[in-house]
């Protein structure tokens, strides 16, 4: 079980909570906000952990009765507020597990932890029947929130509610970290850090994938001879890619990460800016067949076509449009 020590970046948030826990001066309510993947839940687990901890000195101890309680997954007084429905944390969850338990005291520690992961989930009722709890809350009583969607919360809850907005880690941190904790060479350190664009969970999943070696060959083959390829051979290349090794928006991400080298190179000719700097050749040849402006163009019809399919259309004129641009610049 993680401490603040063990959370990557954040190093501001982790200060403001560690000063907190010092003084004494501690909210009833937090939300923890950023997107899948950031450290929502490793850093709301390192807080809970260091608010029972009997040490009290801004982290947790790892030594105490409670911190062995947490890290075997035994700590009475933290919960998780779960839900059957996949898509939606019903009133009665929040009632249930949340409301009506915290009415009884805590039952070793200084406090009651109820901690709502995809908080953004809950309904009007379920957030509504919140409100009423963390408006009057026992003094023991602390709640928090981690959501990707904070918009998705009504203005009443956030009002109430200290908000820590979590960003993603600098390229360097991340790469220095997968190469110390997963010894990851620092090639792949690199693009794993560069397509994750600074989010550490997307950084782990790729570096720990079976079958990232393979899947980096075939984005590599299908970007090198996009100018031979028609656009139906190019279509089914990356559906095939995203049926089978990753799905379509870590395809393009990975996308993302050579036409930016592309454009790196075009801009500074420097080969130690690049992430993928065996491929110099390829890149380069690239690089004098498009303007500034196509590859400007390329990166953003790539982002926008993440932007389509998280508003469900239809994935293969998504597809088409994607590689349409890619092909005309």
């Amino acid at each position: 079980m993680a401490t603040f020590k063990d959370v990557v970046g954040h190093e501001q948030i982790i200060a403001h909570l560690s000063s907190a826990l010092k003084a004494k001066k501690i909210s009833h309510a937090y939300i923890f906000n950023g997107e899948d993947g950031v450290g929502k839940n490793m850093l709301a687990k390192a807080f809970a952990k260091a608010l029972q901890c009997e040490a009290g000195y801004g982290d947790s101890c790892d030594m105490c009765r409670s911190c062995h309680q947490v890290d075997s997954g035994n700590q009475p007084d933290i919960k998780w507020v779960v839900h059957e429905k996949p898509n939606s944390i019903s009133v009665d969850d929040v009632r249930v597990q949340l409301n009506n338990d915290i009415a009884i005291k805590p039952y070793s520690s200084k406090y009651k932890i109820y901690i709502i992961d995809e908080a953004e989930k809950m309904t009007p009722q379920a957030q509504n029947a919140l409100l009423k709890t963390i408006e009057e809350p026992p003094a023991y009583g602390i709640v928090m929130l981690l959501t990707s969607s904070i918009d998705a919360l009504l203005p009443t809850i956030r009002s109430r509610c200290v908000t820590l907005n979590l960003k993603t880690a600098p390229f360097d941190t991340v790469v220095q970290f997968l190469m110390g904790k997963y010894q990851v060479p620092d090639y792949k350190a690199r693009v794993c850090a560069a397509f994750s664009q600074g989010n550490i969970g997307k950084a782990i999943k790729m570096a720990i994938s079976v079958d990232f070696n393979e899947l980096q060959e075939d984005i590599l083959r299908i970007v090198k001879n996009v100018d031979d390829m028609e656009v139906y051979e190019v279509m089914d290349a990356v559906k095939n890619l995203s049926e089978h090794k990753a799905n379509i928006y870590d395809v393009i991400d990975m996308m993302l990460v050579w036409y930016r080298d592309v454009l790196m190179l075009k801009i500074t000719n420097d080969l130690n800016l690049l992430i993928y700097k065996d491929e110099y050749r390829a890149l380069s040849k690239r690089a004098k067949k498009s303007s500034f402006d196509g590859l400007d163009h390329i990166i953003q019809g790539l982002e926008k076509a993440k932007v389509r399919l998280r508003a469900n259309v239809n994935f293969d004129v998504v597809l088409e449009l994607m590689l349409l641009t890619i092909k005309e610049n």
